[in-house]
């Protein structure tokens, strides 16, 4: 009998990207806050996206949980600005973490830390994971 060989898929292609580009995807995003359409912010996630949210304990694992979380999470107008940023990239995946503020409608703010896990999906940088907290420690500790 003689030796069969596995054929592995050939590897796909890795998308450019360089960190100007991995940045504008969070101007992207926040962007898309602005608009008051959580539909449209929902669409910056992948189909198997993941979202653990600064404001709500429920990890939020499909595409109608993420749209539910930022029905409610929006009619508080966020807007947020980087504050501290470390981007890196590798084959198809990029990250983009650190700190960020965001300010209200109300006038208040809130200070977190993010990680956003870009993937190379459908032909568009989509949000495979996404998460943000509150800073444990007040300033000036």
């Amino acid at each position: 009998m003689a030796p069969t060989t596995a054929h592995a898929a050939p590897a796909p292609a890795c998308e450019a990207v360089d960190e100007r580009q991995v940045a504008s995807l969070f101007d992207r995003w926040n962007a898309s806050l602005r608009t008051g359409d959580p539909a449209k912010v929902a669409a910056n996630y992948a189909p198997d996206g993941v979202l653990l949210a600064t404001v709500s304990n429920q990890p939020r694992t499909t595409p109608a949980a993420i749209r539910d979380y930022f029905v409610k999470f929006l009619k508080s107008k966020p807007q947020g600005k980087i504050d501290e940023r470390i981007i890196k990239i590798g084959c198809n995946v990029a990250q983009d973490l650190g700190t960020y503020t965001f300010k209200f409608a109300d006038g208040k703010t809130v200070h977190a830390r993010y990680t956003y896990v870009y993937e190379w999906t459908n032909g568009q940088w989509l949000i495979a994971h996404h998460h943000s907290s509150a800073m444990p420690e007040r300033s000036g500790s």
